[in-house]
């Protein structure tokens, strides 16, 4: 059902602190935490003895107590004490402990087998050290549907001409062709589109007047990150094989979703652009555009996951629907793989 070996987000950093912290991912459920030097900690979130979440537990130093009868966990997940029967701890007294990494304002986890877990294996973001590049605060959502469905939309550009009407619309994202690509970590589905004003999203965002050549570039990487590219570039300057120019305007939306369980996601995002890097006014504008378009995602997306989960007669795919769909083969590549051989699928997530 879900790809283990790989990183998934887990949280921004900053929400992890002091506080044993309940969480579910990937249907199992976890505690999180912070040592007293900060180093973050992710265990199994049921005491061994009658699964009393540790969450309703507390922390003691950088040790977790259960809250039912005292079995103390160490941060490898050993119990250390049994006040109740101290010196005859149960040898099966163990929680499971799972690798967490902080990068890029974010914590991440590793569901899998622990001896699998590199860090350099988590999915890099470029330029996130430039300082001419501006950054925004980005957030998390629960949204109520099967992960998949989010991936599908990401891979979609054609939806934001009736979704996102607008900020994200323009002319030719309801009929441009698309190009879809398959890649050694994903699926890319993109467009150019030319001569064409921009979305009202970027509208006052691009440093140029007048129409544009635009870039959609919708792209999913294993296990299910999204990296949305827009290129906004004044006319006759866009296109796949040409370099940006001085009023070439990029903005990448990554997009982090990670499995609750088969009716839930967690979506994390924050965007990166290649201007205006101490702008708080534009980093707030952009930051409360994207939320507000992820809210109209959620809202449909929802309900798709409810149709389609309950249909009543068959579905049908669009031309519209090919990267979602090879997107979904690569996946289930990977999860044949890891269940064969977990070294061969961490390959190639």
């Amino acid at each position: 059902m879900f790809l283990k070996n790989c990183w998934y987000v887990a949280a921004w950093s900053k929400d992890i602190d002091r506080t044993l912290t309940a969480a579910t991912y990937l249907g199992e459920n976890v505690v999180l935490y912070r040592q007293q030097n900060g180093t973050p900690v992710a265990l199994e979130d049921a005491c061994p003895h009658r699964k009393l979440p540790l969450s309703k537990g507390n922390l003691k130093g950088d040790l977790v107590e259960c809250g039912y009868h005292g079995l103390t966990f160490d941060c490898s997940g050993t119990c250390i004490d049994s006040p109740t029967q101290r010196g005859m701890t149960p040898r099966r007294a163990v929680v499971r402990s799972y690798p967490v990494v902080d990068r890029y304002r974010l914590l991440w986890i590793w569901m899998g087998d622990p001896a699998l877990a590199d860090p350099d294996k988590i999915f890099p973001v470029e330029n996130f050290d430039d300082p001419s590049w501006g950054l925004t605060d980005g957030g998390v959502m629960d949204i109520d549907c099967h992960y998949l469905w989010v991936c599908d939309n990401l891979l979609d550009p054609s939806h934001v001409a009736w979704v996102h009407v607008s900020s994200f619309a323009g002319a030719g994202t309801d009929e441009e062709a698309l190009n879809v690509e398959k890649t050694d970590r994903g699926v890319i589905v993109s467009r150019w589109i030319e001569n064409k004003p921009p979305s009202p999203y970027y509208a006052n965002l691009v440093a140029f007047e007048g129409d544009c050549d635009r870039l959609q570039h919708y792209e999913m990487c294993l296990p299910a990150i999204g990296l949305n590219k827009s290129i906004y570039t004044p006319v006759g300057t866009g296109g796949y094989d040409k370099p940006p120019v001085a009023d070439t305007f990029i903005n990448i939306s990554y997009n982090f979703m990670t499995p609750i369980d088969e009716d839930r996601t967690r979506y994390f995002w924050f965007q990166h652009r290649n201007s205006d890097p101490d702008n708080a006014e534009v980093s707030t504008f952009m930051n409360d555009g994207a939320r507000m378009a992820f809210l109209e995602d959620k809202d449909v997306l929802e309900k798709v996951h409810l149709g389609m989960k309950h249909a009543k007669t068959p579905h049908i795919d669009l031309g519209l629907d090919a990267g979602a769909k090879l997107f979904r083969r690569v996946l289930d590549r990977a999860m044949e793989a890891e269940t064969a051989n977990p070294e061969d699928a961490l390959k190639q997530a």
